[in-house]
């Protein structure tokens, strides 16, 4: 009988685990349910959408909104093309931003909607203006490496100089020196020598 019991909750924690991973692998593949019934699309286009992926999240003021429904590129300005379903309960003006924003420091990347101040709302089918790329690490690293570089060069050449002026003060002091002895005498506070 015991032995039953136990094999009965070793079963029961096993299918717990089992559920609780699913609901983590939806929550981690951004796949968890969402309404989709009454929507509106809205398109932005970006320079730049990282790892944006369709299905991502659509956001605003942390809120889940919609999702992006898919990505093209467009190939007259050769910008990523993002078309978003919007929840119909939510509308935002035409002063809006659209960035690619990054939850975590490697998290999912998703669209975060900032809304304006105009009084104009957007209609389904329109183009968000206002839009702000990814932030790709390459690029920010590459822009960092490159500046620390450009300040080591600048301060490396004052460091020279600063150097070879030392060089010259120290020679004409060792020159000085040399001419008080042969002279014998010694030099005053502006630097003319007086007889012993």
């Amino acid at each position: 009988m015991e032995r039953t019991t136990l094999d009965l909750w070793v079963g029961a924690f096993v299918i717990a685990g089992i559920v609780a991973l699913t609901v983590l692998a939806f929550k981690v593949g951004n796949l968890s349910t969402y309404n989709m019934s009454q929507t509106y699309e809205l398109q932005a286009y970006f320079n730049n959408i990282g790892g944006l992926k369709p299905d991502a999240a659509v956001r605003s003021a942390g809120v889940l909104v919609g999702r992006v429904k898919n990505i093209t590129l467009d190939t007259q300005s050769y910008q990523a093309k993002v078309t978003m379903t919007i929840d119909k309960r939510y509308q935002f003006d035409t002063d809006t931003y659209a960035k690619v924003l990054t939850s975590g420091l490697l998290g999912e990347q998703y669209i975060g909607l900032s809304v304006g101040g105009s009084d104009q709302m957007l209609k389904p089918g329109d183009t968000i203006k206002h839009t702000e790329s990814a932030m790709v690490l390459e690029d920010l690293i590459g822009k960092v490496i490159n500046t620390i570089s450009r300040h080591a060069r600048r301060y490396s050449s004052r460091i020279q100089h600063s150097v070879g002026d030392a060089a010259h003060v120290a020679e004409e002091t060792i020159d000085g020196q040399r001419a008080v002895k042969i002279f014998g005498g010694h030099a005053d506070e502006d630097g003319w020598f007086e007889e012993a």
